[in-house]
């Protein structure tokens, strides 16, 4: 049995630096807003926009629908609400959605499809946690009254349980052509989709074209405070405006968050790939060290899972073992330890990580010799 986490949250941090120089590397979920962002939400045009009187929002709405090529847009609180705003709206209960095995509307989204939409998750295992339209037919069901019956077909780009792995655009054309070919509809979790963009050197609108709706996430990579979107037709973004009340989402003066979001719509993609280039700095160094494991080519993108079973401990003690010096991760299985790099970790971050990281497998070693 791996170790269960015995992180003390009133430890105090040990590093040379102090607590203030903590290199958070678990998620892009924790990134801060920046200046620009901060200035926009203190002085945002507001109202209401349940009554869709929010001007902010609305053209934040327009500006996102413009980009992903798509006719309108919806703002929502989170992403795993935008995902399930799109299922229940592509779903009957009953139905079935095929997504891959280790996919965050799977794992991660507390079985909100079947706990909510009254559907079932129909599970593919791809490669790289990238689905292939052989895959994904292998697990449709057969047009029989007594078996239930898949409806949606949902794609992660980018994959993070994958480290990051992402589909190409012919990859999501084929897809989505041959699906929609035999009735479904195609959902793409984009929730990192700008950085897929950067690293296809692509739009993310060619990335969208084909997919009948697209979540993506303004709170990650983008550095926004709060918030996604989700985007596609008028007639589906018309049924999910009614979904995001239902499920509580209906929002008032969120102006001040839609404004923070536009900045990071606008300017955060500019800079995504030095995020990409950190990423890559961090899983060259992680190949050299001695009882981690890693390729680098694999690593695509902004997120790092490296292997640490030979070191003689499991993910949660290398967590453990590196969080009192100052840097945080992320245990992602039992042996799996997870990088994120982002807008509030620079290159002189991830070095000090990295040292950080040798040295406590280096004393770990040491130690079991």
């Amino acid at each position: 049995m791996p170790a269960q986490s015995t992180t003390d949250p009133e430890r105090e941090l040990h590093s040379p630096q102090g607590a203030a120089n903590v290199v958070d590397l678990r998620s892009d979920t924790v990134t801060r807003p920046t200046p620009a962002m901060r200035r926009a939400m203190a002085e945002a045009e507001v109202g209401d926009d349940v009554y869709l009187e929010d001007p902010t929002v609305n053209a934040l709405e327009a500006r996102a629908a413009e980009i992903f090529g798509k006719e309108a847009a919806l703002f929502v609180p989170t992403g795993c609400m935008g995902n399930l705003i799109a299922i229940k709206v592509w779903t009957h209960h009953g139905d079935e959605v095929i997504c891959e095995e280790r996919s965050h509307v799977n794992l991660y989204e507390l079985a909100s499809m079947s706990a909510i939409a009254g559907c079932m998750p129909r599970v593919a295992r791809g490669e790289d946690g990238i689905l292939t339209w052989a895959e994904v037919e292998a697990v449709i069901r057969p047009k029989i009254y007594y078996d239930s019956q898949t409806a949606l077909v949902c794609l992660e780009n980018t994959h993070n349980m994958a480290g990051g792995t992402l589909y190409t655009t012919a990859q999501i054309s084929d897809i989505c052509n041959h699906a929609h070919a035999v009735g479904l509809k195609v959902h793409l979790d984009g929730a990192r989709v700008f950085n897929a963009a950067v690293a296809l050197g692509v739009s993310v609108s060619q990335i969208a074209r084909y997919v009948d709706s697209v979540m993506f996430c303004l709170s990650k990579g983008l550095g926004a405070p709060v918030g996604s979107m989700v985007v596609g037709s008028h007639a589906f973004i018309e049924k999910s405006r009614i979904y995001r009340k239902m499920f509580g989402g209906g929002m008032r003066q969120v102006g001040v968050l839609a404004a923070a979001g536009r900045i990071a719509l606008e300017e955060s993609p500019k800079r995504l790939a030095i995020d990409h280039q950190n990423a890559q700095q961090l899983a060259q160094a992680i190949s050299q060290i001695p009882s981690l494991q890693i390729d680098p080519k694999t690593v695509k993108t902004n997120i790092v899972i490296f292997d640490c079973k030979q070191t003689g401990m499991d993910a949660v003690q290398l967590c453990d073992a590196l969080k009192p010096h100052g840097i945080w991760a992320l245990d992602t299985a039992a042996y799996s330890v997870r990088f994120v790099t982002h807008c509030d970790v620079d290159a002189q971050s991830c070095e000090r990580a990295l040292e950080v990281l040798r040295a406590v497998v280096s004393k770990t070693k040491g130690s079991a010799a």
